[in-house]
């Protein structure tokens, strides 16, 4: 198993694309920090100071969940667009390792992602907040509940990039699982808060992606608790997963 993650791992970096998007990482948290800092210096939304930045790191979720949805999107789809599958799936390997060593590929990307992305936010929270009162950056309780929110923000990443690996290996297009997949992650909060007042709103996968809500208090659905909510995630997940493997597994080599 661990040989084919190596081989997925290496095939992912022989991309330019993937540089790209690390590229980009870097350059839009970089931005969003610049921006922080101007809006600290124009004097909207308070004193800000690098112990607060430090502490929240969930922005960094949105961008990395939407560059690991892309090669969730394509890890299996592109397979077929480029007629590698009959290759890959006629070596003396099971399919539901090849499919699960893709799928962790695609994890351990999207956490790659995140610490280069928490990297450069902690380095300009540093260059460009100054220190303010109360806890120090030395503090554990500062760094704790910074590496809390980041795991947090995972949550997001994590679902939205197994939504995407299921459709783009069921359908074989990643176009379709970006598209589906990026509509979930900007509507999905919309349709959760317009169906708050019902039941079913409770067991939306939309109601429990952000697992950030339970820290900031944002509730899409009141009187959700973070077991709960892990729990009916856990129950998609396993679904996708289920989905993803019986399609994979079944599916003709020729097709």
């Amino acid at each position: 198993m661990l040989k084919l993650i190596q081989n997925e791992w290496m095939k992912l970096w022989h991309k330019k694309g993937t540089w790209v998007m690390t590229g980009i990482l870097i350059i839009i948290t970089a931005g969003m920090m610049g921006l922080m800092k101007w809006i600290n210096m124009q004097g909207m939304g308070g004193e800000m100071t690098r112990e607060m930045i430090v502490q929240d790191p969930s922005s960094l979720g949105s961008t990395v969940l939407l560059l690991t949805v892309i090669v969730a999107a394509g890890i299996v789809a592109s397979e077929f667009s480029q007629g590698t599958i009959k290759m890959l799936l006629t070596r003396p390997v099971k399919r539901w390792k090849i499919l699960l060593s893709k799928f962790l590929t695609v994890n351990l990307f999207g956490m790659f992602l995140m610490l280069i992305g928490y990297f450069v936010h902690i380095l300009f929270a540093v260059l460009l907040f100054k220190s303010g009162g109360g806890e120090s950056l030395s503090s554990w309780s500062v760094w704790g509940k910074s590496l809390y929110m980041l795991l947090l923000s995972f949550g997001s990443v994590f679902v939205t990039a197994t939504f995407a690996f299921t459709v783009g290996s069921v359908f074989r297009s990643s176009s379709l699982a970006i598209g589906l997949s990026l509509f979930i992650y900007f509507t999905g909060s919309t349709i959760s808060a317009l169906l708050s007042k019902y039941e079913i709103a409770k067991y939306l996968l939309f109601t429990h992606m952000d697992l950030t809500q339970f820290e900031t208090g944002m509730m899409l659905v009141p009187d959700l608790t973070m077991p709960f909510s892990l729990a009916v995630l856990s129950v998609y997940i396993v679904v996708f997963l289920l989905v993803s493997y019986t399609t994979f597994v079944k599916r003709d080599v020729t097709a």
